[in-house]
């Protein structure tokens, strides 16, 4: 295992530091043992030659004490002599068994002589004593001093000796470590360069083979030298590297067929379909795009697409009014645009799929159904006014014979006539809006001289029903003045009102509102108080013949569509909000001229 690798690669190292601090510590042992004791007593020996040397020369002095002085001196003597007996015998004791203890012996008897010579000298009176044992006294002292000053020698000798001995055991020491450290500086870079040899070499090796796995090269193999955690993690890595390189076959593969599949798909889709980049540029055009022979997505959707390309809103527009114009093949197509917004995280592409539905069919369709309605309106509105205008007539003339169930029978063919007339007069409307052939009278008008009139109308039916009305102008919005048709809003505000009217409960508020809204638009709304409108009804409330189900009031379905065209043809757009059984609030918005501040 590594560990094990590491541990005896560093075993040398730890038996050179192991060897160097057992030699260390017996240096010191030896210095705090056998030497300490052999400079010690070496001073205590020179220490107690001079407190002999004293000793003698005073009890040589005492013994040529004055006649008088004899009985002091001799108490003195005695003192003197006990201290260098006890000084001698201390120095025989320590010298037992040495080649200092001849030396020892030799001054115990020299001091035997001098202590007899002193005796008899002091006993005859001191310094009255005769001249040969007054010269028995000095040779006996001489002696003593002689022995003394032979020991010291032999003592500072072997101090000398001590000293040697240190220093040379210092000097030892000092090599031995100077060659330890040098031992061990050589053995520490040996297994560096071993242990960095064997670990850096593998692990270069998967840094290696790491860095082309990132490039791509899923082939290299990073070899096996060794069992340890080394070779384990090269075997996981080569294992890793094998498996990557399986799964980026098998992606590859799975990128293949879904690539064939999305180009049999674009291939095989009827509708022109572009694939956009970020900067607006074409990327992928399909067979059918290619027939339109334009290099770029068509200028009338430039506008749309860069929204789409800024925000990553889809833009999925209904209306056959959005349709595009193209010719084809000498024909004219009409394309209803999708823009839908696509990202990539992988690849981090990001822009938008132009898709044209070809709608010509379609937009014909709806065109022939108009002309249709237009037609058979125009055509029914002639004789339908001629049976209302008999029924009139009957009505008004009060002929005789006519019961009471037959008057009821006429009013009731008299308001119907009425109704269908209203009917076939919004159908025509709405059929000359959806074709464009009726024109807008339009004339500067501000929003507080728009809606004035609008809400003193109003009021009055919403008082009948005993509702309020309420007419909200936010600061700023009365004076800019809009280029709009009065009469036609009217209209649409009328409608708005009298279903608000007509939905909500007795007592209830409605609101009349105007404020200036973001991109220079004006936003009208109208807010009731009523049941609501369920969620799924509030996509088609604008469609024609349209009705929320399950409603008690009745309705032909066409005036919230006569609106919605009213407002498109002003360039504006409609909506509704609304939650069930939180009333709704139907708003549009009007653009404000290019020269109004729009506040």
């Amino acid at each position: 295992m590594l560990r094990t690798r590491l541990m005896l690669g560093l075993v040398p190292l730890l038996l050179l530091v192991v060897g160097t601090g057992l030699y260390s510590i017996n240096v010191s042992r030896e210095l705090a043992g056998s030497l300490s004791r052999d400079l010690v007593n070496n001073y205590r020996a020179i220490a107690a030659c001079q407190q002999m040397r004293a000793a003698a020369n005073l009890m040589s002095a005492l013994a040529d004490a004055l006649g008088g002085e004899v009985g002091d001196a001799k108490r003195s003597l005695e003192t003197e002599r006990a201290k260098f007996r006890q000084d001698l015998m201390g120095q025989a004791a320590s010298s037992a068994g040495s080649p200092r203890a001849v030396l020892v012996a030799t001054l115990d008897d020299a001091f035997q002589r001098f202590s007899a010579a002193a005796e008899r000298r002091l006993a005859f009176g001191g310094m009255t004593g005769s001249r040969d044992e007054l010269q028995q006294k000095s040779a006996a002292a001489g002696g003593v001093l002689r022995a003394i000053e032979e020991l010291q020698q032999w003592d500072a000798a072997a101090a000398q000796r001590t000293a040697a001995r240190v220093a040379d055991l210092a000097q030892t020491t000092e090599r031995v470590l100077v060659i330890a450290i040098v031992v061990a500086f050589v053995l520490a870079a040996l297994i560096a360069w071993r242990l960095a040899r064997s670990l850096l070499g593998p692990i270069q090796a998967l840094t290696a083979s790491a860095v082309a796995v990132g490039d791509g090269d899923l082939d290299r193999v990073v070899p096996e030298v060794s069992g340890d955690e080394l070779g384990q993690l090269a075997r996981a890595f080569n294992t890793m590297a094998a498996k990557l390189a399986a799964y980026r076959e098998a992606t590859l593969a799975k990128v293949l067929r879904t690539q064939r599949t999305m180009e049999a798909t674009l291939t095989s889709a009827p509708d022109p379909v572009f694939v956009v980049a970020r900067d607006g540029t074409v990327e992928i055009r399909n067979p059918a795009a290619e027939q339109l022979r334009i290099a770029a997505v068509p200028a009338a959707l430039a506008e749309p697409l860069a929204q789409v390309l800024a925000t990553g809103e889809h833009y999925l527009p209904t209306d056959y009014s959005r349709a595009v114009a193209l010719r084809v093949a000498r024909e004219d197509r009409h394309y209803l645009p999708r823009i839908l917004a696509i990202g990539d995280k992988l690849t981090e592409f990001k822009g938008a799929a132009v898709i044209l539905q070809d709608v010509t069919k379609f937009r014909l369709l709806d065109d022939a159904k108009t002309n249709l309605v237009g037609t058979v309106s125009h055509e029914l509105k002639t004789p339908l006014t001629s049976l209302r205008l008999a029924v009139y007539l009957l009505l008004e003339q009060k002929l005789d014979g006519f019961t009471a169930t037959q008057r009821d029978l006429l009013e009731t063919a008299r308001d119907e006539a009425d109704r269908l007339l209203r009917i076939l007069d919004n159908l025509l409307d709405l059929a000359r809006l959806e074709a464009g052939a009726a024109t807008l009278d339009r004339a500067a008008t501000s929003v507080a001289a728009l809606l004035a009139p609008i809400a003193d109308e109003a009021r009055g039916f919403c008082s009948a029903a005993g509702q309020k009305l309420i007419l909200a102008i936010a600061p700023g919005s009365e004076t800019p003045r809009l280029a709009v048709d009065p009469a036609r809003l009217r209209h649409v505000f009328m409608n708005l009102l009298t279903n608000a009217s007509k939905y909500s409960p007795p007592g209830g508020t409605i609101t009349l509102a105007a404020t200036i809204a973001e991109g220079n638009f004006v936003r009208f709304a109208v807010r009731d108080e009523g049941p609501g409108i369920p969620a799924e009804s509030v996509a088609r409330i604008f469609d024609r013949f349209y009705r929320v189900p399950n409603q008690e009031k009745t309705g032909a379905g066409l005036g919230l569509a006569i609106a919605r065209e009213i407002v498109i043809a002003h360039g504006g757009s409609i909506g509704c909000a609304s939650e069930p059984g939180c009333g709704a609030e139907f708003y549009f918005l009007l653009p404000l001229p290019a020269t109004s501040s729009g506040g």
